[in-house]
């Protein structure tokens, strides 16, 4: 997404701006009901929407809380997972508010590296796959690259030779202690993709000692995805602690970086706890106080804490249907706009955006898309009774994982517009 779909707009400001600049990162929705029907008259439905004020809130709180957490201020990179949303208006305010990026491709890179431009925003390069020309541009770029086996270290060694430089680079562990996830993501203790297990992390050290152009230099593990529970985020951040001193006492590992990778989690509905950030940086500084023996950097990549809340999807009921006991609705929009709830079991949260009238009771609604497939389902939601064609809905969190993670290709419809507010 390095540009806005074919006939999209993507204005400095929008006429009836909404919530106070200071909404809370934790908001479902990040426009009210009057700002949704003006977005959607001016550019059309579907489009989505995303507020740069509800941006920058979330990243002025999670980098309040860690430089108030003891043992934590100055020592905390956060680099904005760009997977999570990669819109340029969106990397462009991090990077001035001083983010570095985690990229997971070439087109991650070269997007960050843009938006970089004349700051000190470092990036992070990680992927279990990557190419030989990503691994180059990677360096070229003076990435720090996630080395997640032999492969990446011995690709990295023959850069390094060529440029006359010894490279430092992560290593990437896929922990043996079992993880818990709401919804099974990326943890787990059972085969991964990801890294090198850690029992077999042993044995390629000593021979990445034999690599004179690269070092191990730092720990990537990434081990839990949309975690808000505070305790179970420190149990994971102290494991990885008691692995890094373990390389560190029984191989001899110089760490200058911990990455702890993502996880902070947002809710998506209104009965969903929240994260209690500020909790959790204190905890986490606590952490570090009892592992004096590392002084190094420790780095975050949070991609949905930074963004979820910030986006809106906007879409128009076509038709309504009951089919068997069950009630449709079946809208401009389907899995070619937002994949994600077909892939967690979790839907976005979705309103219909009021008009003035009183609403009526509520009914559990099956969303639907307009693709010739039966997947396409974007949920079953308590919506109201008398939902009826042209209504208006607002699907809120969408900032992350929404258009970019979705099948934009799938049946060739027209890409939705994408707008962005101050």
């Amino acid at each position: 997404m390095s540009a806005p779909a074919a006939g999209a707009a993507r204005p400095d400001a929008a006429a009836g701006a909404g919530p106070a600049a200071d909404a809370r990162a934790g908001e479902l929705w990040a426009f009210d009901d009057a700002t949704c029907r003006e977005l959607a008259q001016r550019y059309g439905t579907p489009c989505f929407a995303y507020r740069a004020a509800t941006a920058r809130a979330g990243w002025e709180r999670l980098r309040a809380a860690l430089d108030a957490a003891p043992r934590l201020a100055g020592r905390v990179r956060i680099a904005y997972a760009v997977k999570a949303n990669p819109h340029p208006e969106l990397l462009a305010l991090l990077a001035g508010l001083g983010a570095d990026f985690d990229c997971a491709s070439a087109g991650e890179l070269r997007a960050a590296d843009a938006a970089r431009r004349g700051r000190d925003g470092r990036l992070f390069f990680a992927g279990p796959a990557k190419r030989d020309a990503e691994l180059a541009l990677a360096v070229a770029l003076g990435a720090r690259v996630q080395a997640e086996g032999w492969e990446d270290l011995a690709r990295l060694d023959a850069l390094g030779a060529a440029r006359g430089e010894v490279l430092a680079c992560n290593l990437r562990v896929h922990p043996a202690a079992p993880v818990e996830e709401e919804r099974a993501i990326i943890g787990g203790s059972g085969p991964s993709a990801f890294g090198v297990d850690e029992e077999q992390a042993p044995e390629l050290l000593v021979r990445a000692r034999r690599l004179a152009h690269v070092r191990v230099a730092g720990l990537h593990v990434f081990a839990a995805s949309n975690q808000r529970d505070a305790d179970k985020l420190l149990a994971i951040h102290a494991m990885v602690l008691l692995l890094a001193r373990r390389l560190r006492d029984e191989h001899g590992v110089r760490l200058e970086q911990i990455d702890l990778g993502g996880g902070l989690g947002m809710a998506y509905a209104a009965n969903e706890t929240p994260l209690d950030v500020e909790r959790w940086a204190a905890g986490l500084g606590a952490l570090l106080a009892e592992h004096a023996w590392f002084e190094g950097e420790v780095l975050l990549e949070p991609g949905r804490f930074l963004a979820a809340a910030c986006g809106v999807y906007l879409t128009r009921v076509v038709r309504t249907k009951l089919s068997r006991g069950t009630r449709f609705a079946l809208l401009e929009g389907g899995l070619n706009h937002l994949l994600r709830p077909l892939l967690t079991g979790q839907p976005f949260p979705v309103r219909r955006v009021a008009d003035g009238a009183p609403s009526g009771p509520l009914a559990a609604t099956t969303l639907a898309g307009p693709l010739c497939t039966s997947l396409d389902r974007l949920g079953e939601v308590p919506l109201p009774a008398d939902l009826a064609p042209g209504d208006l809905l607002a699907f809120g969190m969408a900032g992350a994982y929404g258009f970019t993670e979705a099948m934009p290709l799938f049946l060739g419809h027209p890409p939705p517009a994408e707008i962005w507010v101050a």
